[in-house]
């Protein structure tokens, strides 16, 4: 978890003590709660990366999972423009509602288009930190020219099992594609949502 959230400068004497703590998967971008936190409740969250809230009817904090041990593990936390309500980016260790539902609105919570973009994070990081023994850092070691070459071979393989092949090896080609496309993009400083904003210039209704 980010280290940073000290620095949040929340209000939390608009609500007589309490702030609003949306929380959000960091994966799906899905809103899964809503609960509150008292300043004891934001603390307890900054230092043990689990969203920890206050029970307004029990009057105590309650950490998110401490009996069903499906906890939301903290990725960032940023305050609104009035610094009343918290948004919380976190990842669910299971169903988030007590009812059993994945969020509290009875949604399914499920991956997405907008993992592609957790995924480049990943990747960020891997050109970032470089550590041994990952594949991805040996494609970045390689350079540009075995990349673009890794894009090419991975296009044709997509092509073959389009063409003469299973639905299911069209995908894990598909996918090993794009992969090695992310990589691509990132030791070039381009985003995969660059490739959306892209085609969504050229898209007309």
């Amino acid at each position: 978890m980010e280290k940073n959230f000290d620095s949040l400068q929340l209000d939390f004497q608009k609500m007589g003590g309490l702030v609003p703590a949306i929380v959000q998967d960091s994966y799906t971008a899905k809103v899964l709660m809503l609960g509150f936190m008292n300043e004891e409740a934001y603390r307890a969250t900054v230092e043990t990366g689990k969203v920890t809230f206050y029970s307004r009817s029990r009057q105590c904090l309650w950490t998110k999972g401490e009996t069903s041990g499906h906890y939301l593990q903290v990725v960032s936390m940023a305050a609104d423009c009035d610094c009343d309500t918290l948004l919380i980016k976190a990842i669910p260790h299971g169903p988030v509602c007590h009812t059993g539902s994945d969020t509290c609105w009875g949604e399914k919570n499920e991956t997405n288009i907008l993992f592609l973009s957790y995924l480049q994070d990943f990747i960020v990081r891997r050109h970032e930190e470089m550590p041994e023994k990952s594949y991805t850092t040996s494609l970045f070691k390689a350079g540009v020219n075995r990349m673009a070459q890794k894009v090419g071979e991975e296009a044709v393989e997509t092509v073959i099992e389009a063409t003469n092949g299973t639905d299911d090896r069209l995908i894990y080609e598909a996918s090993d594609l794009i992969y090695h496309l992310i990589v691509l993009l990132t030791s070039k400083g381009h985003r995969i949502e660059e490739l959306a904003e892209e085609l969504k210039k050229r898209h007309k209704e």
